[in-house]
């Protein structure tokens, strides 16, 4: 099995870098840029707009994934259906696969957020950066604290998405153009991995499955109709594509109103779940007994070393987890999370106490280390509807589903 999930790996780094490899090639000679705000993008972008049925200044979306260390760019066809124009590799960022928490955590963020033009910085000392919009309704309602989470240049992170200065030249000038033409908020996805079955399943036992089950169905959202879900808050959760009844609004830390999902959006999505749960299932028999090691920010730096010789300190390239990280038995990750959080306590421990009792150490590892595997639901489409005593008056606007439905 770890054969065959080492070649898996060795795979997709491949199939990564020879994708950002075609990207790199190409990129402008920044001595030669005059005036990196207004910067066009390359010809060979433009020539891709516009064999895909795009105009340069039509709305785009950004995705990020972590583990594969990958962004993307998605842009409206004139159909408004949107479709992949450029892709690139992260160069750098900071922690582990999971959501930001708290202020100096080294975390980048992983959710849903809207970024205006207000989020572009010119002036960036990272060459040029974007704030992430971090934090959102989401991450305040949960007492998630962090400032000037960016996407920026300069190669070098604490929290941020840092690229090279080339790449986030088209990045920004992508975000620009699309404000130009009049779209208001750019929405940015920030997910751990691409949120196939199989890396559901390779994902099982990390802490934070629950709140990428959450983020899960915003994905399956956008997969099913390749348009940036509505995204909304209640009850300190994300809701996607729910129409509130009732003249209802939602808050994001009261009860859920109730919601309904238009029939055809309904009925494709349970057309992807059916697919989905089949994979599932083919993926828990090919991973039995197994879950993914997540490696940790020094690992995943370890893999690229030799990126940084003959470069500037400030040049820190931080490796994928697909590189850094392997396939183990539920028991040695186990194991391997028990001696880490035994370490923790005993390094938190007051200095003169006594030594942490089996007992305190056992409270520790039960709560970083799940006893058994969990059995997620395998396709979490939707959130339940909840009713809401007293409706909230909220101001009409056209309803998502009916532009989404209409073609």
């Amino acid at each position: 099995m770890r054969i065959r999930h080492f070649a898996y790996v060795s795979l997709m780094a491949l199939a990564l870098a020879g994708c950002n490899d075609a990207l790199e090639t190409a990129q402008v000679d920044l001595s030669r840029v005059k005036n990196k705000v207004e910067q066009p993008l390359p010809p060979r972008i433009l020539s891709e707009i516009a064999a895909k049925g795009m105009q340069r200044n039509s709305p785009i979306m950004i995705r990020i994934f972590k583990e594969e260390g990958a962004l993307e760019i998605w842009k409206a066809k004139t159909d408004n259906r949107f479709d992949k124009i450029a892709d690139y590799k992260i160069c750098a960022w900071s922690g582990r696969l999971g959501p930001k928490v708290k202020e100096g955590d080294r975390q980048a963020p992983e959710g849903f957020y809207n970024l205006s033009r207000a989020n572009l910085n010119p002036n960036s000392k990272y060459y040029l950066a974007i704030n992430t919009g971090f934090p959102n309704r989401y991450d305040a309602v949960n007492g998630r604290s962090g400032t000037n989470l960016m996407i920026h240049g300069a190669c070098s992170s604490s929290g941020c998405y840092s690229m090279t200065d080339q790449q986030v030249l088209e990045i920004y000038a992508f975000a620009r153009d699309a404000f130009a033409g009049g779209q208001s908020t750019v929405q940015l996805q920030a997910f751990p991995f691409r949120m196939t079955a199989e890396n559901m399943v390779r994902h099982r036992l990390n802490p934070n499955i629950e709140f990428w089950n959450m983020l899960k169905v915003g994905y399956d959202n956008f997969e099913v109709t390749k348009r940036p879900p509505e995204v909304n808050f209640c009850e300190k959760k994300y809701v996607f594509n729910q129409q509130a009844t009732d003249n209802a609004t939602f808050n994001p830390a009261g009860t859920c109103p109730a919601m309904s999902t238009p029939p055809a959006l309904t009925a494709a999505l349970a057309s992807y779940g059916k697919t989905y749960d089949a994979d599932y299932s083919k993926a828990m028999k090919k991973y039995d007994g197994m879950a993914w090691y997540d490696p940790s920010e020094a690992e995943r730096k370890a893999v690229v070393a030799k990126l940084r010789k003959g470069r500037e300190l400030a040049y820190a390239p931080t490796g994928t987890s697909l590189e850094a990280g392997k396939m183990v038995k539920v028991a040695e990750l186990e194991e391997m999370a028990a001696s880490k959080t035994a370490s923790t306590v005993a390094s938190n421990a007051a200095p003169g106490a006594a030594p942490a009792t089996p007992e305190a150490k056992a409270i520790a590892i039960a709560a970083a280390v799940p006893a058994q595997v969990p059995v997620p639901t395998p396709s979490p489409l939707a959130f339940a509807p909840v009713e809401q005593s007293v409706p909230v008056e909220v101001a009409s606007k056209k309803p998502f589903w009916k532009f989404w439905g209409k073609d």
